[in-house]
C-alpha cells in the first residue's frame, strides 16, 4: 500500500483499516472517516473508509476524490479536538460545489479519532 498523499488506485477498506492500525501502532495520531449514508448518485458505497494521519497523509476514499481534501481537513480538526463529527455534502450544500461534489447526490461521512 502506498504511503503518501495520493492514492495509487482504489484501496480495499481492509487495507485502509490495516494502514490506520499500523500508523496508530507507530505512535501517530489517526482519524478514520467512514461513509455512513448516501442518497442519489454517490461514487463510494456506505462503509467506505479514508484514514488520515497527523501529517495529512491519507489512504482510501470516501468519494472517489471529489471531497477528500475537505474530509482530510476535517479529520485533522477531529484529531486535535478528539470530538467526532458527521459531515454532509450534497448538491444543495454550497460547499459541495466548492469541493467538487457535483454528482447529484448526498453523502454523510462520520469522522472519528482512532484511539
Amino acid at each position: 500500500m502506498a504511503d503518501g498523499n495520493v492514492a495509487t488506485g482504489p484501496s480495499l477498506d481492509e487495507d485502509v483499516l490495516n494502514e490506520a492500525a499500523k500508523w496508530r501502532k507507530g505512535g501517530r495520531n489517526v482519524a478514520l472517516a467512514t461513509v455512513v449514508s448516501t442518497w442519489g448518485s454517490s461514487p463510494r458505497p456506505i462503509g467506505s473508509h479514508l484514514a488520515v494521519d497527523e501529517d495529512g497523509k491519507f489512504v482510501g476514499s470516501v468519494s472517489g476524490g471529489c471531497i477528500e481534501g475537505a474530509v482530510v481537513s476535517e479529520a485533522m480538526e477531529v484529531m486535535n479536538s478528539g470530538k467526532p463529527k458527521v459531515l454532509e455534502y450534497g448538491v444543495t450544500n454550497e460547499l459541495a460545489w466548492e469541493v467538487g461534489l457535483a454528482c447529484g447526490g448526498t453523502i454523510q461521512v462520520f469522522v472519528e479519532k482512532v484511539e
